[in-house]
Order: C-alpha cells, then sequence, then structure tokens
C-alpha cells in the first residue's frame, strides 16, 4: 500500500515533534443507523491508516446518542464491515456508556451558569437564533437560576416532562456570528428505549455535546471528521474547555469524498430497500460495503482506492471507474483465469469421435506461474459465447470465429466452422466445426496462424452457472431530479451458461478470460453456482 502523504499527517508529524502528543490517537465514530458505504469508507481508512502510520492507534466509538434512530442490527454490521476491511480497533466503545458522566458534566455547567433548561419548541428554538445576517435574540428562560435549572433538569432525567417541551441548552453568546454558537442545545428529551442502556435514560445528549467529551475522556489526539463541523469546532473547543477536561482533544476536518453515479446519502439508501428498488443493504448494486463485498470488491482495492483519492480541506467528486481500475489492479496476478460461457453458442466438433474427453493442462495464470496448473477438458461437444461467431468476418480486425475460418481455441487446438444450424426464426443455435489434432496448444505447431483465440467450456464436464452482471444503479448526478426516477433500470442483469468442471465455493474470485472478474455469490451451492460480475475487464479510467 502506498505511503501517506497529507495535511493531516503533517499536521500529526508535527505535533508528535513538538511534543504536543506523545502517541496519535484517532477514533472512528460511526453512528449505527445505517449499513456503512464507500463515503464512510474515506473516514475510517484515514483514521486507521494515519494512526498505523505513525505508531498509533484508533478507538471504535459508536455514536449511540439517538435511540430513535439506531438499533443493535447495525452495530453488527459495522463491525463486520470494519474486519472485512482488515482494521482491529485498539478499544471498542459505546457513547451511550459515557452517559453518566456527560449528565454530570451538564450539571457542572449549570453550576457555572453556562447551561439553563428551555421550555421554547424546537420551531421556537429555532426562530429565537436569528440568520446569518441578523443576531438571536435570548430565550425568556435564559435566566433562571441556578437552582430553578438544576431542579428542571433532574425532572427532566425522571421523566416528568413530554419530549419536546424541554430542553437544556448552553448559555454562550446570541450575537455570535456563528449560530452554532447562539446557546446550542446540550441535551433534549426521547423516551424511545435505547439498544443497549434500555429506558434507563429519557434524556440524551447531543452530538455536539457528547462527542467533544468522549474524544477528551478517551484521550483522542485528533479527532478527525468532515468539513461540514468546520462551523461547529468553536463549539467543540468550547465544550472541552467550559467543563475543565484534562485531555484537549484537536478537530480537524477534511473534504468529503463524492463519486459519480453512485447514491452517497444514507436516507437514500434506506429509502430503496424499504421501496424496495434493491435486494437490501448487501445489494451487489448498493455503495454500502456490505454490497460492494457481495459483488466481490477487495478490501485491498477499496484502501488503495481511498489512499489513491487523496485528502484536502475541500469536497472532492471522482470517476467510479476509478475504483474499478484498483480492483482489476489488485486481482489481476490473484484470480484464477478460468473459461466461462455466459451467452452460449453449441459448437460440435464433427471429426473428433463421440465419446471421446480429452484431459489438458492449462495455466492458472499466465502472468503468474505460482498459481499453478489446472486440468481442462476438450470433446466433441463445446460451447462459445454467442459473440466470439460470425457468418462473415466483417473486417480486417474481427479476431474470432467466422465460416471458413480458423481460430484457437484456449489451451486446445484450432478449429474451423464449417457450416451452421438454425432454428425456426433464423438464429443460429449450432456451428458445425472441425479440429485439427496436428494443433495442440504447445505443441509447438506454427504451419499456419489463426484467427484470433476464444474461450470455450466443454460440455462433457461443464457445470451450469448463473451469472449476474451489474451496471450502475443511478444514471447521473441530476440533483434537480428525484433519486428514485433515475435509477437505471437495467443496472441488474441476468445470464445462463457454462463454467470449466472446478471447485467453487463462496468468495472465491476468478477472471473469465476476455470478460471480466468474478466472484461466487454467497448462496452459490454445487447444485446451484452463482457469480456475480465485479468488473469487466476493460477500462475507460486513466491513473
Amino acid at each position: 500500500m502506498e505511503e501517506i502523504s497529507n495535511f493531516i499527517k503533517t499536521i500529526m508529524i508535527n505535533d508528535l515533534e513538538s511534543g504536543k502528543a506523545t502517541k496519535i490517537m484517532t477514533r472512528f465514530p460511526p453512528e449505527p443507523n445505517a449499513y456503512l458505504h464507500i463515503g464512510h469508507a474515506r473516514a475510517l481508512v484515514t483514521n486507521f491508516e494515519l494512526a498505523k502510520s505513525l505508531g498509533g492507534s484508533t478507538n471504535l466509538r459508536f455514536d449511540d446518542t439517538n435511540p430513535t434512530k439506531e438499533d443493535a442490527s447495525f452495530v453488527e454490521a459495522i463491525k463486520n464491515d470494519i474486519e472485512w476491511l482488515g482494521y482491529h480497533p485498539a478499544n471498542v466503545f459505546y457513547g451511550s456508556d459515557y452517559f453518566p458522566e456527560t449528565y454530570e458534566l451538564a450539571i457542572k455547567l449549570i453550576k457555572k451558569g453556562l447551561a439553563y433548561v428551555c421550555d421554547l419548541s424546537q420551531i421556537e428554538v429555532s426562530e429565537y437564533r436569528g440568520t446569518l445576517t441578523e443576531p438571536g435574540k435570548d430565550s425568556p428562560y435564559r435566566n433562571r437560576s441556578v437552582e430553578e435549572n438544576l431542579r428542571l433538569f433532574n425532572e427532566m432525567r425522571e421523566g416528568k416532562y413530554e419530549e419536546g417541551t424541554k430542553v437544556l441548552r448552553a448559555k454562550i453568546d446570541m450575537a455570535s456570528p456563528n449560530i452554532n454558537m447562539r446557546d446550542p442545545v446540550l441535551y433534549r428529551i426521547i423516551y424511545t428505549p435505547h439498544h443497549r442502556q434500555g429506558t434507563q435514560w429519557c434524556i440524551y445528549p447531543m452530538y455536539d455535546f457528547a462527542h467533544p467529551l468522549q474524544d477528551a475522556i478517551e484521550g483522542i489526539t485528533h479527532s478527525l471528521c468532515s468539513l461540514e463541523y468546520d462551523n461547529h469546532r468553536p463549539l467543540y473547543d468550547w465544550v472541552v474547555r467550559v467543563c475543565e477536561m484534562e485531555h484537549v482533544p484537536q478537530q480537524i476536518e477534511f473534504g468529503r469524498l463524492n463519486i459519480t453515479n453512485t447514491i452517497m446519502s444514507k436516507r437514500y439508501l434506506k429509502e430503496l430497500v424499504e421501496k424496495g428498488k434493491v435486494k437490501g443493504y448487501d445489494d451487489p448494486r448498493m455503495p454500502t460495503l456490505a454490497g460492494l463485498r457481495r459483488r466481490g470488491i477487495t478490501p485491498e482495492a477499496i484502501k488503495a482506492f481511498i489512499l489513491a483519492s487523496g485528502l484536502s480541506r475541500i469536497n472532492s467528486t471522482i470517476e467510479g471507474d476509478m475504483l474499478d481500475h484498483f480492483v482489476r489492479e489488485d486481482l489481476k496476478l490473484k484470480a484464477n483465469r478460468i473459461m466461462a460461457v455466459t451467452n452460449p453458442l453449441n459448437v460440435t466438433i464433427t471429426n473428433y469421435p463421440e465419446g471421446k474427453v480429452e484431459t489438458l493442462t492449462a495455466p492458472n495464470n499466465q502472468e503468474n506461474e505460482a498459481l499453478g496448473t489446472r486440468t481442462i477438458t476438450f470433446s466433441r461437444h463445446l460451447v462459445i459465447e454467442q459473440e466470439d461467431f460470425m457468418l462473415e468476418k466483417p473486417n480486417k480486425h474481427y479476431k474470432r470465429l467466422a465460416l471458413g475460418l480458423e481460430v484457437r481455441l484456449f489451451n486446445a487446438y484450432f478449429i474451423k466452422a464449417n457450416e451452421v444450424k438454425t432454428d425456426e426464426n433464423g438464429n443460429i443455435v449450432e456451428v458445425l466445426a472441425t479440429y485439427d489434432p496436428a494443433t495442440l496448444s504447445g505443441s509447438g505447431f506454427q504451419d499456419r496462424k489463426p484467427n484470433g483465440t476464444i474461450g470455450y467450456v466443454d460440455l462433457s464436464s461443464a457445470k451450469e452457472a448463473t451469472f449476474h452482471q451489474f451496471e450502475p444503479l443511478i444514471l447521473d448526478d441530476d440533483k434537480e431530479t428525484n433519486f428514485i426516477e433515475r435509477l437505471n433500470p437495467d443496472s441488474w442483469k441476468t445470464l445462463k451458461g457454462f463454467v470449466e468442471n472446478q471447485s467453487y465455493k463462496p468468495y472465491n474470485r476468478f477472471q473469465f478470460i476476455r470478460d471480466g472478474y468474478y466472484v461466487v455469490d454467497e448462496a452459490s451451492s454445487d447444485a446451484h453456482l452463482v457469480f456475480n460480475r465485479i468488473v469487466s475487464l476493460k477500462s475507460s479510467f486513466t491513473k
């Protein structure tokens, strides 16, 4: 994996050299309200790789402070994704486990006169906050006494008030040019049971209050977050300062990663699942890590893709083909290259004895001899791809089979097409060909040059298989049109064909010669082989 070099690493190195930090400590803080997607992978990879490159470590901390959206199933899915990517957190924490400490620190702010209970509704709080050009105005409850605020906050904790009737707010500056500093809400009332805490709590801290405290408690040195939190950094620093935390973490923002023709919204992805537009969060067309895993994308390709996309202080958009490029780079020397036919056309070798089956030897990967060899078979009855045959050769660039032409079958013989059979609609259903026994691959035969080389599968030993091929789930990046209307109706295509008689286990990856890289689907079995195409062989991406 390439060496990391970006502005955050420079900050970390300077902090180590100056003594501001003795060991780098980062954290990845997902909210367990959805599956992780490729956009989250930027934060995940960045936190783990930066800390590792400088001898530090990374915590996994679930930001579970909103029970109305969170679920234990998402917790397990996130853990599985992180493990699949090959990362091992130094610790696994939950924001909800800090609730007692967070509550006591809220009490501390009330006693210091820096927090108050407010009875304004959510709409009223927003109205009182002002605009970017106009200052806010004080809540009529801003000057409650410390004693009254302590009593009311305790009664909120005891469940004496309905949701939305009271909140705890920081007392900062309603005229601040930064709207986030205009008495932000610190706590709200929620009666939804928590996935870990049950009904133990009915008041929950807001992210902007809980997160900096959790970073400080854990000793996080560099709290990395996306660019939309840039305006929240003054509040982050204020919370750490006024709560008198012993450790002072540093928040650093970086740009989000957007990918063309890719849905990067958790809300939209959830809508796709709930409306049945996809087959679940692990649908191979989904940009979730679960979907990418089922499609066959490798962890190594994802990490290389994220690191190659760079890191800066601005949001960036890159081509989806770039990820495909790194998949090909990762698999080209790892994957066995086998023959498969996804759209079969029957070929009968008329001069080959009926019932005879020949065993041949083929390399597993012509570019990596270490992967060894395998046995394949050859007999009278074969299948080839329909696109590998035409009645007449269209031009000099056509290097496949046509009537009167001779091609080599990979690792086998030259065959010549002599005749075709058609159905009642005129469609070609069978090619009658002859083979030359003197032309066996590896025999040294050089008397003539074939019109190209094509793949085949011998029907005497072939295994039937289903092949799923995918295109982008969304057709364009038109933000004006509802994303449901922009879904690609041809994003999933299923074909029936044949593969060589080899051993196939779920998540085994192969290169189908001249077609693309495929993975054995997790639901595949010996009785029903299913392959998902990871990427085609051709790429339009230029590194």
